[in-house]
């Protein structure tokens, strides 16, 4: 049964105690190809947007409509990106952790408090709260995954053009049937994360690795 959409009122709970909020959110974590994308936002209080939802619930076009209301009319918002060489580096969970901290300290003005979808941080001024499917209930956070999912979509496309052949303008870098296929036939490319495991095996065949 589908869930309600965020209706707002655990935002203004936290308002209440903290003032500003920001919500932060993840897209393309379980990739295997292109970038992880972090938003943070601060929506302003007394303009409401309506349909904000968990990006995932929503179509593509309600997708890009509300990212350009979000970015029009919250009071903040940052975009961070970490490449796949980062995410190689640090492995993909730390990766995320540190884009959500410097997406949230590129806030201007910054909140008293920020919810964040499931992953716990460390090391901001001011409180962070971490709720699993808080893209589901917070406004803010909802409003973040929407931005988040945008700006990355419109990379992997980009990224499509450049590296043909995998699909990435229709699986946005996931493990698709399409994107395992394509990786079994083409091999990896600059983009892709060599330290997740179909990547990993793609590279071993092309070596002649059993």
């Amino acid at each position: 049964m589908r869930r309600t959409r965020p209706d707002g009122s655990p935002d203004r709970e936290l308002q209440r105690r903290y003032g500003l909020l920001a919500g932060v959110d993840e897209v393309g974590r379980g990739a295997l190809a292109g970038p992880l994308t972090v938003a943070a936002v601060i929506l302003d209080p007394a303009r409401a947007i309506p349909g904000l939802d968990d990006s995932k619930r929503l179509t593509a076009a309600a997708r890009e409509r509300l990212a350009d209301e979000v970015r029009r009319h919250a009071l903040a918002w940052a975009v961070v990106h970490r490449p796949p060489a980062r995410i190689d580096e640090v492995n993909v969970l730390e990766a995320t952790r540190d884009a959500m901290r410097e997406a949230l300290l590129a806030l201007r003005p910054g909140p008293g408090c920020a919810i964040v979808d499931a992953v716990r941080l460390v090391g901001l001024p001011y409180p962070v709260v971490a709720e699993n499917h808080a893209d589901e209930r917070y406004l803010c956070v909802a409003a973040a995954s929407i931005v988040a999912k945008v700006e990355r979509d419109a990379r992997m496309v980009e990224l499509a053009s450049a590296h043909p052949g995998y699909g990435w303008q229709r699986n946005k870098g996931y493990g698709t049937a399409e994107h395992l296929a394509a990786l079994r036939e083409i091999g990896p490319s600059p983009c892709h994360r060599v330290s997740f495991a179909p990547v990993r095996v793609s590279m071993m065949r092309g070596r002649g690795v059993a």
